[in-house]
């Protein structure tokens, strides 16, 4: 089989996959809200315009899926005044523009020269030749977790900020002010932690891949299970995931992180949901407490990024998208990142 007949063949399931959801929503008959909870599916969404295609009754919307985003404010205000500090500071590329409560970590380089943006963590390896004090400003959900813990295997001090999928569906099922049908489950995050922890969320459940093509499988999905009421969980991406997960992968997790409670932007702080180092001596947030504590808790300002993440709003009901805010001139880090739901949508919304 070549390439064009491959297309092909995605062309006729996708117009099947329309067929049948066309069918299951005029047979629910009412409203449905499905939550997509990954900025990649987001950006499928919003690049093919799948939200325009849908039988008018069903809506989706973006959830907390950009582990950039969900960092708090004061998370990232604590790494800014450590590298204002003159601590080194490693971190991916996104997190160095968004915006702290007076400085960016970009501002604050510019300034000292001592933020290093990385786009691996073997990176940090050379950089700590140089600084044998660098701090890494471990970013991101289950996905990401494990090349930390490759860095506090070599023993590279951590600042993390690492948040837990499952808790966070778990919250936003409670949640009083958005209400949501079905999620559509991350792909990446899912090949690290299976599809088997997904069961305890009472709610539809279906885990996607990366393509037009598997986003609208999994959307067919969950209207099956909505049209039966049937909580679970369907694997709908079974190419790359698995109900047990990366065993290695978690293993590693576990011998360098313990759970604990963490803050995330717009859903506050949700127990059990983060990973926070288990070694005191390369927890950044133990080896320089006396820096960390000083730093006062964000005032709020005029971004509505976390109501965005809990999907109480589109980016465009925000007063400050696109008049003020802008990838150019990010206000929110859901202007930074590309997984973000404000750049998103600034780059394909209609």
């Amino acid at each position: 089989m070549n390439k064009q007949d491959d297309i092909m063949d995605e062309k006729m399931l996708i117009a099947e996959h329309l067929k049948d959801i066309g069918d299951l929503a005029e047979k629910i008959g009412r409203n449905i809200t499905i939550m997509e909870i990954c900025g990649g599916h987001t950006r499928v969404i919003m690049e093919y315009g799948i939200r325009e295609i849908l039988p008018k009754n069903i809506r989706l919307i973006s959830g907390p899926g950009c582990p950039v985003c969900v960092s708090s404010q004061h998370d990232i205000d604590c790494m800014i005044e450590l590298a204002s500090k003159g601590i080194p500071v490693a971190t991916y590329g996104d997190m160095m523009r968004v915006p702290g409560s007076r400085y960016s970590l970009s501002d604050i380089n510019s300034r000292f020269g001592n933020v290093h943006e990385i786009y691996s963590t073997t990176e940090v390896l050379k950089l700590k030749r140089q600084f044998d004090n660098i701090v890494f400003f471990g970013v991101g959900f289950e996905t990401t977790a494990p090349m930390t813990a490759f860095l506090l295997e070599n023993g590279i001090a951590v600042y993390s900020v690492h948040k837990l999928v499952p808790p966070a569906l778990i919250a936003l099922t409670a949640a009083d002010d958005v209400h949501i049908d079905g999620f559509i489950d991350p792909g990446h995050v899912s090949t690290i932690i299976g599809s088997k922890v997904y069961k305890e969320i009472r709610i539809p459940q279906a885990i996607a891949g990366f393509n037009p093509e598997r986003i609208l499988r999994a959307i067919r999905v969950l209207l099956e299970l909505i049209l039966e009421n049937k909580d679970k969980v369907i694997n709908a991406y079974p190419e790359a995931v698995n109900e047990e997960g990366n065993r290695t992968a978690q293993k590693l997790l576990d011998k360098h992180f313990h759970v604990a409670d963490s803050e995330w932007r717009g859903l506050g702080i949700l127990p059990m949901s983060g990973l926070e180092v288990n070694d005191d001596r390369l927890n950044a947030k133990i080896l320089y407490k006396d820096i960390v504590d000083s730093v006062p808790i964000p005032k709020k300002s005029g971004c509505r990024c976390g109501d965005v993440l809990k999907g109480t709003i589109e980016p465009i009901e925000c007063p400050l998208y696109r008049k003020v805010c802008t990838p150019e001139n990010p206000q929110g880090a859901c202007m930074v990142s590309e997984e973000g739901s404000c750049a998103i949508s600034y780059h394909y919304g209609k």
